[in-house]
């Protein structure tokens, strides 16, 4: 009997019978497609912030903290959280020549010493602040500072020059102390001798970086200035080093570990702690991906048990006529199938379409939420989202195929209707 209904249509004829079946009570179709459409919206709605999310920490941490690759001492690793400048990297060597050493290997872009410290505020109503000590004039060739605008950040003046007692402090960090341009910044830090050095540069600059940790703590000074005050003579407490592709990274941190020796740590980018925790939870993501999706195939699964309720003499007739149970199963998945290609396909639209247009304009989070809920993660204030591809298709495809899963076990219960007994309903 398979034989002969193949020889008439085969699979091609189950699959249009399913097609013209959507067509014969549309309200109930346009629930499906409905149900459908909205789940696979959401999932590239969020998938999408949340990939602008990861993107704008990855920026974060590549700016201000560890470049594309970054080297610091061992010492200095163990005791990061403290900011400590007594532990220099490559200690003992011309910090010229290394530099030159890390330029030299392949991929490498650009190479920066730089400076952290904390600095203890006087005649403020702001009483501590992070001293980053950093090449700007150089540095702003090669990063955006600001990641909203994509520029240098800077407001109002002008950055630090070389070697001056000059800073540049965040416009949040002006609007509590009420400091502005030409004013002196009295302040004292620890140097590498554990001496204490006071310090009163004039603010030269107002930068923005639309970043709540540097505009509201950073003041930028020059890093020759900042090198000698800290008594590191010829020395850095970091090398930050910016690649090609940050996909090379890898190749540059192992050449690099030639060149510092064990004494020294070399970190990737992706090694930092957020960025590895938000890739831990990128299974939680797609969990709740599914969520949504099961909640919607709910629907479906109702209405394919309702089509097979409804049709029951129909399926009495199919199976009369020839019709083996693996066909009838077949008639009412595919069916499913197609409400759900449907659905995704709508919502695939609309979600692209508005994701689309949403990557143009930030997303300004801490607006919404605040800045305290988010002080500690290293990301922008503004986020945009992630238009992609590959995003579309892979929604789309979760889509189909796990409403098309749910709704194979419905259509099995028509493969058990028993045709005599159908047809005497």
């Amino acid at each position: 009997m398979n034989d002969m209904s193949y020889s008439r249509g085969g699979t091609g004829t189950l699959v249009k019978i399913a097609f013209r079946n959507m067509f014969r009570n549309m309200r109930r179709t346009m629930f499906c497609v409905i149900s459908v459409g909205i789940a696979v919206f959401f999932i590239v709605f969020y998938s999408s912030m949340i990939e602008g999310l990861l993107n704008s920490m990855h920026e974060v941490v590549q700016v201000f903290e560890l470049g594309d690759v970054r080297a610091v001492s061992a010492q200095y690793e163990a005791e990061s959280e403290y900011s400590p400048v007594q532990y220099p990297v490559a200690e003992g060597k011309s910090l010229t020549a290394v530099i030159e050493q890390v330029k030299a290997i392949p991929g490498v872009r650009a190479v920066f010493p730089r400076i952290m410290a904390y600095a203890t505020l006087q005649e403020s109503v702001v009483k501590h602040a992070n001293l980053w000590g950093i090449n700007m004039n150089e540095e702003i060739k090669v990063n955006n500072f600001n990641l909203t605008d994509r520029t240098d950040g800077l407001v109002q003046g002008r950055y630090p020059a070389l070697d001056s007692n000059e800073c540049a402090i965040g416009l949040k960090f002006a609007e509590k102390t009420g400091l502005k341009i030409g004013d002196r910044l009295p302040l004292k830090t620890i140097s590498a001798q554990f001496s204490d050095k006071m310090w009163s540069p004039v603010i030269t600059g107002i930068f923005r970086f639309d970043y709540a940790k540097m505009d509201g703590e950073a003041i930028i000074a020059d890093f020759s200035r900042l090198q000698r005050l800290l008594v590191l003579e010829d020395a850095s407490q970091q090398i930050v080093v910016y690649a090609d592709k940050p996909e090379m990274s890898g190749t540059i941190a192992h050449e690099m570990e030639k060149i510092f020796g064990p004494d020294d740590v070399v970190s990737q980018w992706n090694e930092q702690y957020w960025i590895v925790m938000m890739n831990m939870y990128q299974p939680l993501f797609y969990a709740i991906y599914l969520i949504f999706l099961v909640v919607a195939c709910f629907l479906i699964v109702n209405t394919i048990a309702m089509i097979i309720h409804e049709r029951i003499k129909e399926i009495g007739m199919m199976g009369s006529l020839g019709m083996t149970r693996g066909e009838i199963v077949k008639v009412f998945f595919f069916e499913s199938v197609f409400l759900s290609m449907l659905g995704a396909t709508i919502g695939v639209l609309v979600g692209g379409t508005l994701t689309g247009i949403l990557q143009n304009y930030p997303i300004r989070w801490t607006a919404i939420a605040g800045e305290s809920t988010f002080a500690e993660l290293p990301s922008a204030n503004a986020i945009f989202m992630d238009f992609s591809w590959l995003n579309l298709l892979q929604s789309w495809f979760m889509g189909v195929v796990v409403a098309s899963l749910f709704t194979l076990f419905p259509s099995l219960k028509s493969a058990f209707v028993e045709p005599v007994e159908a047809l005497r309903r």
